[in-house]
């Protein structure tokens, strides 16, 4: 279980006492601020804790998906725009509108934490959207897998959602002729 340090105090008494107990091991430090009844922590979890209005987007949720098996070298998480920059060089930030934010975001589970992240259908839109911007034989990689995985896909979700975004007459292309 995570708290913060504001919780940690409350709980042991005083900051002198959450002290002590963090030398004597009843509760560890996990970083500044964040505390738990656990020596490790996964990572997700720590996350999600620390981030709660963040989705795991891109390259994350494409591995989480099963889409590719590149192991992503940071985490990617969408935020809201108004959200302070995350400053950990191990996360990379997408800020997004508010409305396009919730659009797609489900809960899962991954590696024992629980999770947000885009559904399958959502993560489509965002490889079409950002086709050029992907290394190619990742894209193919992706794409390739949503062609063999086309019977799983919701065709009106992943339409209602490109009707979100500019440029949805582009993205209509790419699904006819590179996905079904």
């Amino acid at each position: 279980m995570l708290m913060n340090h504001a919780q940690a105090v409350q709980q042991y008494g005083s900051d002198y006492r959450l002290k002590q107990a963090v030398g004597r091991g009843e509760i560890y430090k996990i970083e500044r601020g964040i505390y738990s009844s656990a020596p490790q922590v996964n990572p997700f979890t720590l996350l999600m804790y620390k981030y709660p209005g963040a989705v795991l987007t891109m390259n994350t949720a494409f591995f989480i998906h099963g889409l590719t098996d590149v192991i992503p070298q940071s985490v990617y998480v969408a935020t809201g725009r108004g959200a302070t920059r995350i400053r950990d060089p191990r996360i990379v930030q997408v800020f997004s509108e508010e409305r396009l934010l919730t659009a797609g975001k489900v809960s899962g589970r991954f590696d024992g934490a629980d999770i947000w992240l885009y559904n399958l259908e959502r993560m489509l839109v965002e490889a079409m959207r950002n086709a050029s911007a992907l290394p190619p034989d990742y894209y193919r990689e992706i794409i390739g897998s949503y062609r063999r995985r086309a019977d799983e896909l919701d065709i009106r979700l992943v339409e209602e959602y490109m009707r979100l975004f500019e440029r949805n007459a582009f993205m209509q292309d790419i699904l006819q002729r590179e996905v079904l």
